[in-house]
């Protein structure tokens, strides 16, 4: 495990903050860590009374294309996940949930960030209004076997959304 020694902010945005840290490793040799320091996140599994799961298509600017994916956010300060989750699943879909399950909590990347999601399994929807204007390009539900063929032909590749639709297609649950 590796010792912090110091750290040093080298920038501060309005999602992230990046650091270097000067850290001992556990031979006893200084190394230098780049850190995305990240406030944490929901993400929502959000399943129709049929079974289809509702997705949204945003556009991604680091990787220069739109994304489907499970709507998700980022926690405001002192934010609990679960109210980011009912925030942002309304936000980007129009809908409200009747029933929240937590399902796991997981590192997006612990290579380089300290960014942590909680997924949360959202049933009992109900249609309230519509995406908020500018953020989601498309909301909508799709089958199982959809997502399955989506996900073996690469069109949906964000890691958020394989983790919530993997655990979900497998009848695996957590907690």
């Amino acid at each position: 495990m590796d010792a912090p020694l110091a750290r040093q902010e080298i920038f501060s945005g309005r999602v992230v903050r990046l650091v270097l840290d000067s850290v001992r490793r556990p031979d006893g040799s200084d190394a230098r860590r780049e850190v995305v320091l990240h406030p944490g996140g929901a993400v929502i599994l959000p399943v129709a009374d049929d079974g289809r799961l509702v997705l949204v298509e945003q556009y991604r600017h680091p990787v220069g294309v739109p994304l489907w994916e499970l709507p998700a956010g980022k926690l405001e300060p002192g934010e609990p996940p679960l109210s980011c989750a009912r925030r942002e699943l309304l936000e980007e879909t129009g809908y409200e949930a009747a029933v929240w399950t937590e399902r796991l909590s997981f590192y997006t990347s612990p290579g380089f960030t300290d960014e942590r999601l909680t997924l949360y399994e959202a049933s009992g929807l109900t249609r309230t209004g519509a995406p908020r204007p500018g953020e989601i390009d498309h909301c909508a539900l799709f089958a199982r076997d959809d997502l399955r063929e989506r996900i073996a032909n690469g069109s949906i590749v964000d890691a958020k959304t394989l983790v919530g639709i993997l655990m979900w297609a497998s009848d695996w649950r957590s907690k």
